[in-house]
């Protein structure tokens, strides 16, 4: 029986987010193919660690060299000499660009490094920083190859980040589809009980500033009819939203429960998916509530607009604003026969174009080719 294959990941942090939630589904998919070795670029951020089944044989790195900090040819040479342990090395998103850096100024004896991109956090989400461009122009050139999920970011990586199209995968984000048609679990969603003629909007989100989930408190906030908000995640904007909420007078309408687990559990207690997010690319919240066969009500950011389907494309509002959001929900609302109709045809596009297996594929055929060994992780 041939070896593992001994990968290496270099993740700024490992926290479950959508970035995270693909590497393990990865991980679990390639089961005893391959060898798994984790960092996390802020230390003690390994939450997704829980989601990697028992049969795959991974570790936490210990005393790994700091991918963070300022440009420095000796971290650089100890990221490189650490890196040489393994097969393969995948690094994800600007935290972790040190590693391919590393690869790029200390090459010899590296193994091939393919970089993931899923998106920009609330200090590029209001445009690119030059110096980080300039910096992953030059970096990057070391990499086997650059994935990214959207529309948005194939053309970032093409025209600013100066990378030939021989090298951009845009590889898109897939879930397990069929766990979506089921019956969300009752007890779901701690402290969750609907109430008779209630509107329930829901999102799942890190709450954080670039989600930008008070705009979302206040578009609620001028409904008309019985609703409730939901918010799934955990972050350090809770307590502004909260105070949204009390000052919209809606305290008593809008539910926080936290980071919750295996979203096809509590998703289908939603009648429609919300965002207000600043800055997207392909999110998998998204993907979750068509497959879940909701409508979703969100900004036209990153691939959103056309990840949905045709009946959702009324819903996307054609600019950022709380008073777009509040209208496209409001006639979802008010109409049950839309929620349905336009909930169905997102059900479909969801399983012919996001299904989960398409993507372990892609990703598995380039990971191979990248070290040369066909079937390796198949």
């Amino acid at each position: 029986m041939p070896q593992p294959i001994n990968i290496l990941h270099l993740h700024s942090t490992f926290d479950l987010g959508g970035k995270e939630a693909r590497a393990v589904r990865l991980m679990n998919a390639f089961g005893d193919g391959a060898r798994h070795t984790i960092v996390s670029g802020m230390e003690g951020r390994y939450g997704a660690r829980d989601r990697i089944e028992r049969y795959v044989k991974y570790e936490i790195a210990q005393d790994p060299p700091p991918l963070q900090g300022r440009p420095s040819v000796y971290r650089y040479d100890a990221i490189a000499r650490y890196m040489r342990r393994f097969d393969l090395v995948l690094t994800y998103n600007w935290g972790a660009i040190d590693g391919v850096m590393a690869r790029r100024v200390f090459g010899r004896g590296v193994p091939p490094v393919v970089h993931h991109e899923d998106g920009f956090n609330e200090d590029e989400a209001g445009g690119l920083k030059r110096e980080r461009n300039l910096y992953r122009r030059l970096a990057l050139g070391a990499a086997h190859a650059l994935v990214v999920p959207s529309a948005t970011l194939e053309r970032i990586a093409l025209d600013t980040w100066k990378q030939p199209r021989a090298k951009v995968y845009r590889i898109v984000n897939g879930i397990a589809t069929d766990l979506y048609a089921r019956r969300p679990e009752p007890k779901a969603i701690p402290g969750f009980v609907r109430k008779p003629k209630e509107i329930v909007i829901g999102t799942v989100a890190g709450l954080r500033t670039v989600k930008d989930l008070p705009a979302l408190v206040r578009a609620v906030g001028g409904l008309s009819g019985r609703f409730r908000l939901v918010i799934v995640g955990e972050g350090p904007d809770r307590i502004n939203i909260e105070r949204t909420a009390l000052a919209m007078g809606i305290e008593d309408q809008v539910l926080l429960p936290g980071f919750l687990d295996r979203p096809y559990r509590f998703i289908g207690h939603f009648d429609l998916l919300a965002l207000s997010s600043r800055s997207e690319q392909f999110p998998i919240a998204v993907i979750e509530a068509m497959a879940a066969g909701l409508p979703v009500v969100a900004p036209p950011v990153g691939d959103v607009p056309a990840m949905v389907a045709l009946e959702n494309a009324p819903f996307i509002t054609d600019h950022p604003g709380e008073i777009r959001l509040r209208d496209a929900m409001q006639a979802l609302i008010a109409d049950p026969d839309l929620r349905a109709q336009v909930g169905a045809a997102n059900r479909r596009k969801a399983q012919a174009e996001y299904d989960e297996q398409q993507m372990i594929a892609r990703y598995a055929a380039l990971y191979e080719a990248a070290m040369r060994r066909p079937g390796a992780l198949t």
